[in-house]
């Protein structure tokens, strides 16, 4: 019998239809995280400081060895801030954040995608809390990451990794 995400049973499929997602977060934690204070360590003045704010985020995913169904989801976000002015650090922030997840009924095809789209749409309210808990407590404002268009970033990859097969000379996957 199967179990809903409580432990209670889940209700039985009717016949030809296809398996409920059923998707569980085991854990969440940081796996690395780093920031550096530029500025202070140069003993910076805030008079005439104009932020200029990159963020560059990846991800990555793999399946837990010996667990069926658990997979590691890590969201990686590089934040680096320079003054406009004159080009210096401000600061440097790299946070690795990650879960573990339990995911049945998602069809083999579509894993993938699921991993690198919707597990890390629900991890990102975390990261981006510890993000702007980092910076306000680094001795700048709190950074507020927007929201980001994980399908966007996935298709991204995709259509990077189909371009370097191409170049390579290799049929697509």
């Amino acid at each position: 019998m199967a179990e809903n995400g409580n432990g209670g049973a889940a209700a039985p499929q009717p016949q030809g239809q296809q398996p409920q997602v059923r998707v569980q977060i085991l854990a969440q934690y940081i796996k690395d995280m780093s920031f550096e204070n530029a500025f202070a360590q140069r003993g910076g003045k805030a008079e005439g400081v104009q932020p200029d704010i990159r963020v560059q985020v990846s991800l990555d995913a793999k399946k837990r060895e010996g667990a069926e169904n658990q997979y590691d989801v890590t969201s990686k976000y590089k934040v680096e801030s320079t003054n406009k002015a004159d080009g210096k650090s401000l600061f440097l922030l790299e946070l690795d954040y990650a879960g573990t997840f339990l995911i049945d009924g998602v069809p083999q095809e579509q894993l993938h995608p699921f991993l690198l789209i919707e597990c890390p749409r629900l991890l990102f309210p975390f990261a981006r809390r510890i993000v702007s808990d980092l910076t306000r407590d680094g001795g700048f404002m709190p950074l507020n990451l927007d929201l980001i268009d994980f399908m966007a970033l996935y298709r991204q990859e995709v259509m990077r990794q189909a371009e370097l097969r191409k170049q390579q000379g290799q049929a697509p996957a």
